[in-house]
């Protein structure tokens, strides 16, 4: 069992930033893939950015590529996503998430993929 939880959202202004935060319990974290994922009203839950267990690869959406950075500290048993130069369709609840990884390297990209989330943290963008 791992039990995630996410911080760090808020109401920021377009352009701005934030850094969200997600803390694990439970089982070993650096055995797990982590992953952001985000939903907005009425839309499909969207994957945002992953990164391996041992924080050497990452892979991100299009639509957040080049302006957010996923990294983890399997020290303090957290996964961070950077968010820079925000804009209002970023606005939505974002979610975190994991699953065991036992080949290391293998990315995760679809929602279906993880096993456990946490219960999200809302990102509001305004113009």
């Amino acid at each position: 069992q791992v039990d995630l939880v996410e911080s760090g959202g808020g109401s920021v202004q377009a352009g701005d930033s934030l850094r969200l935060s997600c803390v694990s319990s439970g089982r070993t974290f650096s055995a797990n893939a982590m992953g952001w994922f985000r939903q907005a009203p009425g839309k499909e839950r969207e994957f945002v950015a992953t990164i391996t267990r041992s924080g050497t690869s990452t892979y991100y959406g299009d639509s957040v590529k080049g302006r957010f950075t996923i990294s983890r500290d399997n020290a303090k048993d957290t996964v961070y996503l950077q968010m820079n130069s925000l804009k209002p369709e970023d606005t939505a609840v974002y979610y975190c998430a994991a699953r065991w990884s036992p080949g290391g390297t293998t990315r995760y990209l679809g929602a279906s993929d993880y096993d456990y989330w946490g219960p999200g943290t809302q990102v509001t963008v305004s113009s």
